[in-house]
């Protein structure tokens, strides 16, 4: 077994530059989906005293299971004589979530182990007939598997922004039966969250495109 030689020509590939693309990714995956804290808010006013609004807040983040957060009106404020506390957000999309922000962990590792195998054992990689096998067989599994588990964690992510929108106004009891006049008020934006969707997905695509047992090969003398 050839012992461990640093070579970053790999990385001057497309097969090692973009298992680095992979691997940055995979961090910005599941560090802004794991990472996710964030709030929607009401206002609500008590007839008579329309003009007076408080904010009633309900704070979410990762895994998502909005049926586990309640909304709290201000400190020490009695807003309507109602109760918030014991009112929720509608869903529970941990499932999804977790599976995004787990299988991005795991192709964090992947690359990193397949990135040590390019950079400090090229000789193994080049000479060996199986190693350039499994890797494709695993790279083209990782994609398929993340090309679902970002579907799924799209599809929850579309629900989430229905969930904690406007909409929100219409699912709260005291709201409904007029106890208070409620107005939605905001909701912290899910960019982020957004991007590293398309990005890994992208990425991916492109991984499984440009994966060709050949590439790793020796550059010219220019190089």
């Amino acid at each position: 077994m050839s012992g461990f030689q640093i070579n970053l020509n790999p990385l001057k590939e497309p097969l090692g530059f973009i298992k680095v693309l992979e691997w940055l990714a995979s961090i910005f995956a599941f560090a802004t989906c794991g990472g996710f804290k964030g709030q929607t808010e009401i206002q609500a006013s008590c007839p008579p005293k329309l003009n007076e609004n408080k904010t009633i807040t309900a704070v979410f983040g990762y895994p998502f299971r909005l049926n586990e957060a309640s909304f709290q009106p201000p400190p020490g404020v009695n807003v309507c004589d109602v109760n918030w506390k014991s009112f929720v957000l509608v869903g529970d999309y941990s499932s999804s979530a977790q599976f995004y922000v787990t299988f991005a962990v795991f192709v964090f590792l992947y690359c990193i182990a397949a990135l040590l195998l390019y950079v400090g054992y090229t000789n193994l990689y080049l000479d060996s007939r199986k190693l350039p096998m499994i890797d494709f067989v695993v790279t083209l599994v990782a994609t398929f598997l993340w090309l679902v588990s970002t579907s799924a964690w799209a599809k929850a992510l579309t629900d989430i922004k229905i969930a904690t929108g406007h909409n929100i106004v219409q699912e709260l009891l005291p709201c409904q039966k007029k106890e208070a006049l409620c107005y939605f008020s905001s909701v912290t934006s899910m960019g982020s969250l957004n991007v590293s969707v398309m990005e890994f997905h992208s990425v991916t695509q492109a991984g499984e495109q440009y994966h060709d047992f050949d590439s790793l090969q020796p550059l010219p003398p220019e190089f």
